[in-house]
């Protein structure tokens, strides 16, 4: 039996969670995931139950240890540290006194605050840009804050409770460790707090001014702590003492295990949403094209952080999920690289997948999802190709935005998640960037990323998030690579015809009244 050392990550995803155990060559020597229910009781709203969810992470960190044990290899004991990464904007509330929630969990599609943003914008001169300069983040339905305050303002247990100050606020991340710590531990990290709009990038604590600003006591915040420290020990089950050390939000935990730790470095994550971010070291990029500044992750206790530009598609693998259970166009998600594989192209047709909105770069919360360029040619196969294209589309405006800002073009893109499973859909990514779209062999790179984290914070295999060298064991395996195989000329037509139909998608939900659709 050896005796090598372990990491384990929980992987709390929008519509499934996992638990991932590690070696210390990020290798996967057992995990197990599971699915938890979505909530879409109105148009535009999504919720989710957060007992649910902590639930099934129980449930997984149990069958997980089963099956590692069951390899004859390992022992649970051998399990020194555990991280934790989440879905980002996804917003808790729950009673303090009785550790329930008080209401579902709004998760980060929901739209459902269009029109407290807008309250918001006309509140202020600067309109959607009114916290920019301290948050890097436009009012948007996307982050917590107006979630939160969605909550006060129509759930009246949320406001009595908030009012008591017996109410917590959190992101998923909050809610997790809480649970585990037995309900001992309220904290969250520098990047998840970095996406609710009540956090001061440069000085990394909440912001009284921002707190006024949505109506949120500062009492029910979690304490902010880096992104690799111990934060406490797992109260109860079979990890019974291991210790908590790494929490990052899912997309910068994606960046660290695609080990993309040094500046200019970028990854894309194309999980229910696709999430690019690029490395720009200590410094803080400034975007006028649409682009969101964020932090990356903060190495340790008391260290400058590492920012990031990001550009955020609201709907990836979540368009694949329609087309299966709503539209009934495929059997299983896998399918879909299948079916658009069958035909050369998309037929003429372009699918804007706008189902809450539009994030980067153009952030209209009022545009919905739309199909133009529909004929009596237009097959099954032909919507399929189009959905794996919208997300490759989406990539490529945010790509480009980021070069013209940052002044660096991307070379390589390294892509990671769910939907990069789709050979056609990573040739597809690479035809339309006009670049090479490198997939690592092993996948799972959000999980590992948490972990690399966690091991950071102990130590653990001389590992140090401040000399990417010290990870050039990990993950090593060959992976794919895919180059472009169409011209410039094809290439910018392809580009210019999904532009068209983004101009048709936007503004539908609020036909006429453009005033939220302006690029922050």
């Amino acid at each position: 039996m050896s005796d090598a050392e372990l990491i384990g990550s929980i992987d709390a995803g929008t519509t499934s969670v996992r638990f991932i155990i590690f070696d210390e060559f990020g290798q996967i020597q057992a995990k197990h995931g599971m699915e938890f229910t979505q909530y879409y009781e109105q148009p535009g709203w999504q919720e989710q139950d957060a007992h649910e969810m902590y639930d099934r992470i129980v449930q997984c960190i149990g069958t997980a240890i089963v099956k590692l044990e069951q390899l004859g290899r390992y022992t649970r004991e051998q399990i020194k540290v555990i991280g934790v990464t989440n879905q980002r904007e996804t917003t808790v509330v729950w009673d303090k006194e009785t550790g329930r929630a008080l209401t579902r969990a709004i998760a980060w599609p929901d739209a459902r605050t269009t029109a407290v943003v807008k309250q918001l914008a006309k509140s202020h001169p600067k309109g959607v840009n009114a916290i920019k300069k301290e948050t890097g983040l436009p009012l948007s339905t996307y982050f917590a804050a107006v979630k939160l305050r969605w909550m006060l303002e129509n759930i009246p247990e949320v406001k009595e409770a908030h009012d008591e100050k017996r109410m917590l606020f959190g992101t998923m991340d909050s809610w997790i460790i809480y649970n585990l710590t037995g309900r001992k531990v309220h904290v969250t990290d520098a990047s998840n707090a970095s996406r609710t709009m009540l956090m001061d990038l440069r000085k990394l604590e909440w912001d009284p001014t921002l707190c006024e600003f949505f109506g949120v006591n500062m009492d029910i915040l979690p304490t902010i702590k880096s992104s690799s420290e111990v934060y406490g020990q797992v109260e109860s089950g079979l990890l019974k003492g291991v210790e908590i050390a790494g929490m990052a939000g899912d997309q910068m935990a994606a960046l660290v295990g695609q080990k993309a730790l040094s500046p200019g470095d970028a990854k894309n994550t194309y999980g229910t949403g696709a999430f690019l971010l690029y490395n720009t070291g200590s410094k803080i990029v400034h975007s006028e094209r649409g682009l969101l500044s964020t932090i990356a992750y903060q190495p340790g206790p008391n260290t400058a952080p590492v920012y990031a530009l990001e550009g955020s598609i609201a709907v990836a693998g979540s368009a694949v999920k329609w087309l299966r259970d709503q539209m009934g166009l495929i059997k299983e998600s896998n399918d879909v690289g299948i079916e658009a594989a069958k035909v050369e192209d998309s037929g003429g047709i372009y699918f804007v997948t706008a189902f809450a909105g539009l994030l980067s770069p153009v952030w209209d919360s009022s545009a919905r999802g739309t199909i133009v360029g529909i004929t009596g040619y237009t097959t099954k196969e032909h919507v399929c190709r189009a959905t794996l294209e919208a997300v490759c589309y989406q990539t490529e405006a945010v790509v480009r935005n980021m070069a013209e800002e940052s002044g660096v073009n991307i070379k390589n893109l390294h892509v990671d998640g769910g939907m990069v499973n789709s050979d056609e859909g990573m040739q597809i990514q690479a035809d339309i960037l006009g670049i090479t779209v490198t997939r690592p062999e092993m996948r799972e790179t959000t999980a590992l990323g948490s972990a690399l984290l966690a091991g950071a914070a102990k130590g653990m295999f001389g590992w140090k998030l401040d000399d990417p060298e010290t990870f050039k064991n990990v993950n090593t395996k060959n992976g794919d690579q895919f180059t472009p195989r169409i011209d410039d000329i094809q290439r910018r037509k392809m580009i210019r015809g999904w532009e068209r139909a983004v101009v048709r998608a936007k503004g539908w939900e609020e036909e006429g009244d453009g005033e939220l659709n302006v690029k922050p």
